[in-house]
């Protein structure tokens, strides 16, 4: 079931919001975010969870890789409970030895894939229903809608991430692992992270200091609304103008519709783009999670999120519970993120 740019995307997206459920979204969460979960911190509930996500991947049809890494004198951060990107979380990990999965659909040939990502642990002392929970129950019920598809296996590959609250170690694994194999076609990553809590009160939003500078446009926009956090927030960069564009179009026609904030990173993919954050602090914002990882190797990527901190009360606490969710509109994000890795194509050369 392959869809390009010129199909009916309002079609297809209605048609997966009328196979999306949220029971099995608030299934997984309620499952992966019944206690803290860390490679380090928490083994066992982190081997529980990953168990979890292969046993559901594997019903759903997908074939399913456990790619083990042990890495050696990493930068990164500790998981200790905290936001934001204070300097007091830099950490340099001796070593580490955690687990990335990665799964693919029997018969996907070598077109193009896309990548759905999210990562699997939490800091210390935090269930992490939103962070990140919410991540991966939507890329499990993507996982069941595109098994369920008839026809030719849609060419995207889902990974799941291990020790982002370290400072995104798998997903630096994995991105440098696709770059030096050259062996996997791509037209780049959606990563998933917190994107489960919305709230429609005004003034329930909050905005990064600096923004309204950096990023007028985005920042008129959610200030409009009366500051509400009822939106999901859609990073790109110009490597991924068209995913952006496709998935705000697409959760225009998910039921219920999303209103989307889309908001492009300035800095170019590879190491430079890195580099460039040094200069202007506050676009480091924009590389909180995995997608970041992508990025640096040169691999376009494209974040979706609830903004964390910037609206979730309970972020990085022991009260990001499940029942603070809202499980309908996880379930149009569900939608639009399927929709989005069926439509997305390789940018064309110049």
């Amino acid at each position: 079931m392959d869809q390009d740019l010129g199909s009916d995307l309002p079609t297809l997206v209605r048609a997966l919001s009328g196979r999306v459920d949220p029971g099995r979204l608030r299934y997984d969460v309620e499952l992966l975010a019944d206690r803290p979960r860390g490679r380090t911190a928490a083994p066992e509930a982190m081997a529980r969870a990953e168990a979890h996500v292969v046993r559901e991947l594997t019903e759903a049809g997908w074939r399913t890789e456990r790619r083990p890494f042990d890495v050696r004198g990493r930068l990164g951060c500790s998981d200790r409970p905290g936001g934001g990107m204070s300097p007091l979380r830099l950490r340099l990990h001796r070593r580490l030895t955690g687990a990335n999965l990665l799964a693919r659909l029997p018969g996907a040939d070598d077109r193009p894939t896309v990548i759905v990502g999210a990562h699997l642990d939490t800091v210390r002392g935090s269930p992490g229903a939103d962070d990140n929970a919410s991540g991966v129950a939507v890329l499990l019920e993507t996982a069941r809608l595109l098994g369920g598809l008839p026809g030719r296996p849609p060419a995207v590959t889902l990974m799941v991430f291990d020790m982002e609250e370290l400072g995104f170690i798998g997903s630096r694994v994995a991105a440098r692992r696709l770059r030096r194999d050259g062996t996997t076609p791509r037209a780049g990553m959606i990563c998933l992270e917190s994107v489960g809590c919305f709230a429609t009160e005004p003034g329930t939003q909050r905005l990064p200091r600096g923004f309204g500078l950096l990023f007028p446009r985005a920042v008129a926009a959610v200030r409009a609304t009366g500051l509400r956090g009822d939106f999901t927030l859609v990073v790109h960069r110009r490597s991924t103008d068209q995913a952006a564009s496709l998935w705000q179009r697409a959760a225009g026609a998910a039921e219920p519709p999303l209103p989307v904030v889309t908001l492009r990173d300035p800095r170019p993919d590879g190491p430079l783009g890195a580099l460039a954050g040094l200069l202007l602090p506050p676009v480091n914002q924009l590389g909180r999670s995995d997608h970041a990882a992508f990025w640096n190797a040169g691999i376009p990527a494209v974040l979706l999120t609830s903004t964390a901190e910037f609206r979730n009360p309970h972020y990085h606490r022991p009260t990001d519970t499940p029942d603070t969710l809202d499980y309908s509109r996880l379930a149009s994000v569900t939608a639009a993120t399927t929709a989005t890795a069926l439509s997305w194509r390789p940018r064309r050369p110049g």
